[in-house]
């Protein structure tokens, strides 16, 4: 099997930048969880979060440790 590991190193930063990204969000949302800028950070959120979980499975599929 080949070694992925200089890949599985890149996803694994993408991965806490998303993690970052959405992190921000939802402290977005807390500040004013009425607000359309609100409901705007939570579908941000949602998709950074589902962005994130793929590209764990990702790190995982190729013989990655995984950080959900």
């Amino acid at each position: 099997m080949p070694d992925y590991e200089s890949i599985v190193e890149r996803l694994t930063v993408i991965e806490e930048e998303l993690r970052d990204l959405a992190f921000d969000e939802l402290t977005s949302v807390a500040r004013d969880p009425d607000s359309d800028d609100a409901l705007a950070a939570r579908k941000a959120e949602k998709r950074l979060l589902q962005a994130r979980r793929a590209v764990a499975k990702a790190i995982g599929a190729l013989g990655g440790e995984r950080t959900e």
